[in-house]
């Protein structure tokens, strides 16, 4: 991946605001959805696409649902990650991709901290289901399409700076 201390895309005021913006944006769209989730309780559609409302104690998949508090301090980890990476990364199309990933870690992690049953140990509400797939919300979507869209620019920057190499060198 390509980190570098001093020479960053992201010192870019306009960047950082559109960052800013993204990771807002998800965190809001999560949270107002799950808002009307919990409040109309739906349970409609059949087939390959439902909502039903699941609320996940566990990391992704249910993973450690025992273990509510050990979930919430990684997901601290995991969004002081995202935010340290977004922030450092050279290229701005790999910076807002991490501001994505940092807003729906920060979605579902202000579900942990202040979602019943105790702050800490909050269940993450998920109400999307396609088929098999098991349930997700907005905040898992966009750490999802957030990763794919970031390793996909971090390959496309290197293949970019191979050929700039190249065509210098000839």
């Amino acid at each position: 991946m390509a980190v570098v201390r001093g020479d960053s895309a992201v010192r870019s005021r306009g960047v950082r605001w559109a960052m800013l913006a993204i990771t807002a944006a998800v965190v809001a769209a999560d949270q107002v959805s799950k808002t009307l989730v919990l409040r109309s309780h739906p349970a409609a559609g059949t087939g390959w696409a439902a909502v039903r409302l699941v609320r996940n104690t566990g990391a992704s998949g249910g993973i450690a649902a025992g273990h509510p508090v050990l979930v919430t301090l990684a997901a601290v980890l995991i969004a002081g990650a995202a935010g340290t990476l977004a922030l450092r990364v050279r290229g701005r199309g790999m910076a807002i991709c991490l501001a994505a990933v940092l807003g729906g870690a920060l979605g579902n992690l202000s579900d942990r901290l202040f979602r019943s049953p105790a702050f800490g140990r909050g269940a993450v509400v998920d109400w999307i289901h396609f088929g098999g797939s098991g349930s997700f919300n907005v905040a898992d979507m966009a750490i999802q399409f957030g990763v794919l869209a970031a390793v996909v620019a971090m390959f496309a920057s290197e293949r970019a700076g191979k050929v700039t190499q190249a065509e210098t060198k000839a």
